[in-house]
């Protein structure tokens, strides 16, 4: 199981990391620790990538399986509370992007999880991808 967190400022934009091993453009997360709570692993994991702490509890904006990776990935539409978005160990750069620019960047199955956070749509979405491509 995943977490990854969309923090929306003012604007209504999405900051999104690149990540060091593979470039891609996607809302920072990853992985639980198997001793770790849901919310404790998304705020480890936005704080890590991004530098930034968030507001917990989150919304859950969606989740997401990933048919190929067989991994299920909970995303959360976050608030920042402090910190200023700097680049951490996993990630090459930080960017506030539009609902047209995260279409441009991230690749479709990293993309829709960004903009059914930025719509903030209830109940969560549930969709299928199979790691690049919705299903």
């Amino acid at each position: 199981m995943s977490v990854a967190g969309v923090i929306v400022d003012e604007q209504g934009r999405a900051l999104l990391i690149q990540r060091r091993d593979n470039g891609h453009w996607e809302p920072p997360g990853g992985i639980l620790e198997p001793e770790e709570a849901i919310p404790e692993a998304l705020h480890r994991e936005v704080l890590e990538e991004t530098g930034v702490s968030i507001a917990l509890p989150a919304a859950l904006t969606g989740v997401y399986k990933n048919m190929t990776g067989l991994v299920v990935s909970l995303v959360f539409r976050c608030e920042a509370v402090d910190g200023t978005p700097t680049p951490g160990d996993e990630t090459r750069a930080l960017r506030w992007a539009t609902r047209a620019e995260v279409t441009a960047l991230a690749i479709e199955a990293y993309a829709i999880r960004v903009l059914d956070a930025l719509d903030a749509t209830s109940p969560p979405a549930v969709r299928a991808h199979d790691g690049v491509n919705l299903v």
